[in-house]
């Protein structure tokens, strides 16, 4: 079937395929900056177009269908993982968990320190679990209500979690993105991670500096009002020291390289299992309810309820459904070779290595704006430039670094991105809100773009 499929694959000109592009680009981009609509619509309008244009090469169905099926394959791990971080956030609301955490980094942080220590912490702990997404669904989530606390702008607060986050996937051995690179670039895992820090020290440098600016420019809230959360969560009977073995079973579980699906069992199990410990009244249905609906909260303060009424499948279905169409839209993308038309026609002029760095950072970031998925736009990237690093005597542990930095860490700024989406989901600030502050996703393809052209930090084959 497959050998039949791609027999009957008509070529697709350059032209086409930035047509293509092009078109996409506009629809979506229209729709975001100017309709202000959601982004399900403009990306089942792609698929559409790409159906149509399928349709119109006289493609038979079959290939379409195979690659619809092919992009959402691709997609399977991470919808489940959707749908488990749902559940372990509404369930460690209930065990109190989430709560804990708040209240306990309410009384060690300062408010004017607050935004450089939110990046600091999730950049240690992401680091650590090597999963942007885990550190950003739990710890990420405490910060999210103790910033509220503290009257801060969500959108900063996202922006310093994910730039932290994001850190500890770009840099961590036990993250996909990082083994994924390396792999692909053909380059030994640590030699791998010690290339990077040209990229990441200084990315990082600039966050604490601008992130410190903005908490000390008085935009962080009255300091007086840090306590004001963890002490009506302790009042609530929310907060136990027993509540934070979930999170160490967890942590403790990611260190041992376990699979992140295994990761997020644990951590609801373990959470549920506190959950009825510290509330023993509690029965089987209101634990499922939680599981589907999330967590409702019930202090008496409506304000502090809405901050801690999360979690649940249902909350994650507007994610899932985005996700799907998009890497739909993905698959078709592929199965024509769109991208890779478009890459093969620019490697000629590729005649600086400046120029080889910048064409690379900006292809891994057209495939995450066309495709929306960050292991595509490593592994396509990396595939389609390895050769041009080679044939120029460049190291291929640059290739690595580009890769991350115009792959990795861009994921979480596209709004229909499966990062942007989960990002959005989780932390409950839309992407086009909290991007300007996600500093470090900035930073890093600009740094590189920046050695490229300099000629700092770049290596030669030996």
């Amino acid at each position: 079937m497959e050998q039949h499929i791609q027999h009957k694959n008509t070529p697709i000109s350059v032209l086409e395929a930035l047509g293509l592009v092009i078109t996409i680009i506009t629809i979506i981009s229209l729709s975001l900056f100017v309709f202000k609509v959601e982004p399900h619509s403009p990306i089942f309008a792609s698929i559409v177009i790409l159906i149509a244009f399928s349709l119109m090469k006289k493609h038979p169905w079959s290939y379409i269908e195979h690659g619809l099926k092919n992009g959402l394959k691709e997609g399977l791990i991470p919808i489940f993982l959707f749908i488990l971080i749902g559940i372990l956030i509404g369930i460690w609301m209930y065990s109190g968990t989430i709560p804990t955490l708040v209240y306990y980094g309410g009384k060690i942080m300062s408010a004017s320190f607050f935004l450089p220590s939110v990046f600091i912490i999730t950049a240690i702990i992401g680091t650590c679990i090597g999963s942007a997404f885990t550190t950003a669904a739990t710890i990420g989530v405490a910060f999210m209500a103790l910033g509220a606390g503290l009257g801060i702008n969500p959108a900063i607060i996202a922006g310093a979690i994910i730039s932290g986050a994001f850190f500890g996937d770009k840099m961590s051995p036990l993250s996909d993105t990082t083994n994924i690179a390396s792999a692909v670039s053909k380059v030994d895992l640590f030699d791998h991670i010690r290339h990077m820090l040209w990229t990441t020290i200084p990315a990082a440098l600039i966050c604490l500096v601008v992130f410190s600016v903005i908490g000390f420019g008085g935009n962080t809230g009255d300091i007086d009002h840090l306590d004001v959360l963890p002490v009506a969560l302790k009042e609530a009977g929310m907060v136990s020291v027993w509540a934070i073995l979930p999170a160490i079973a967890m942590f403790l579980a990611a260190m041992k390289r376990i699979p992140a699906i295994f990761v997020m069992l644990i951590g609801i199990l373990s959470g549920a299992v506190i959950g009825f410990v510290l509330q023993p009244g509690t029965g089987i249905s209101e634990l499922m309810n939680v599981m589907q609906n999330g967590y409702i909260g019930q202090t008496g303060n409506e304000a502090i309820d809405g901050i801690l009424t999360q979690g649940g499948i249902q909350k994650m279905m507007w994610s899932v459904s985005l996700v799907l169409l998009t890497l739909s839209m993905g698959g078709l993308i592929q199965q024509l070779k769109v991208m890779e038309r478009l890459i093969v026609a620019i490697r000629a002029k590729l005649v600086s290595t400046g120029r080889l760095i910048l064409a690379t950072v900006l292809t891994a970031i057209g495939v995450n704006i066309t495709v929306g998925e960050q292991y595509m736009s490593i592994i396509l990237t990396g595939q389609a430039f390895e050769k041009e690093f080679e044939a120029k005597g460049i190291a291929s542990k640059n290739l690595a670094r580009v890769l991350e930095d115009g792959g990795t860490v861009i994921n979480p700024l596209i709004p229909y991105g499966v990062s942007g989406v989960f990002m959005a989901g989780v932390l409950g600030v839309p992407v086009l809100d909290y991007l300007p502050y996600a500093i470090f996703c900035l930073a890093s393809p600009l740094l590189s773009v920046f050695y490229g052209f300099t000629g700092i930090s770049i290596t030669n084959r030996d």
